[in-house]
């Protein structure tokens, strides 16, 4: 089994690249979803999260709003958020990491010789990359970025790329992730333009998850 990291930046179409390899045949976890199981009330990461920041984070009905507790952590003042950005993540990335790991041991029992991808904005700045055989690093233009954040989050564009620049703060930079790559996947283009990227490095992927022994 080849285990594979895939990153970037906010809004870069880590989601979109990682669809179309699990068209190629490849299995794939989301670290968001791994975290927000981890949020479900009764688990010992959600009552560390608002016993931190406050039930001013939870929805009625005692979930976790996650908008609420991104503006929580982002906090105006840059150097208030290095330090609350820090708590959060050392309160989840362990929790989710140890999900990760599982998943892919569970991957590797099942099938042998798959190729599995956790798609994760924060690998890097984790610690986490050398969990990975291989990492692939999708990257896209920053209008690009800020166009597609305010489409998901249907916000004007001025206000996402203020949002964009604030969470892209707390990030490694783009340079500096694609210097740890073994692959990147420039997203800037068309569907299909990526997708044509994919498949040489996919025929790449395989080859080596089949000659490689867990």
């Amino acid at each position: 089994m080849l285990k594979v990291g895939l990153t970037g930046g906010i809004a870069s179409g880590k989601s979109v690249v990682g669809e179309m390899l699990v068209e190629q045949g490849a299995h794939l976890v989301q670290a968001d979803h791994i975290a927000h199981q981890f949020m479900q009330p009764g688990q010992s990461v959600y009552y560390e999260v608002v016993a931190h920041f406050g039930r001013e984070i939870l929805n009625y009905d005692g979930s976790v709003n996650r908008e609420k507790l991104a503006d929580a952590a982002f906090a105006k003042a840059s150097s208030e958020a290095a330090s609350r950005i820090q708590e959060l993540n050392r309160i989840v990335h362990p929790a989710v990491i140890r999900g990760q790991e599982e998943w892919m041991e569970e991957i590797g029992r099942q099938y042998p010789n798959a190729v599995a991808i956790v798609e994760a904005a924060l690998i890097l700045e984790a610690g986490a990359g050398k969990r990975f055989d291989r990492l692939i690093v999708v990257t896209c233009t920053d209008e690009q970025r800020v166009a597609r954040f305010a489409e998901r989050q249907k916000l004007d564009l001025e206000t996402a790329r203020k949002e964009v620049s604030r969470r892209m703060a707390a990030q490694l930079s783009e340079a500096e992730k694609i210097k740890a790559a073994d692959y990147v996947i420039d997203n800037s283009g068309s569907l299909e333009q990526t997708r044509e990227q994919l498949r040489s490095m996919w025929d790449h992927l395989s080859t080596e998850a089949t000659g490689k022994r867990r």
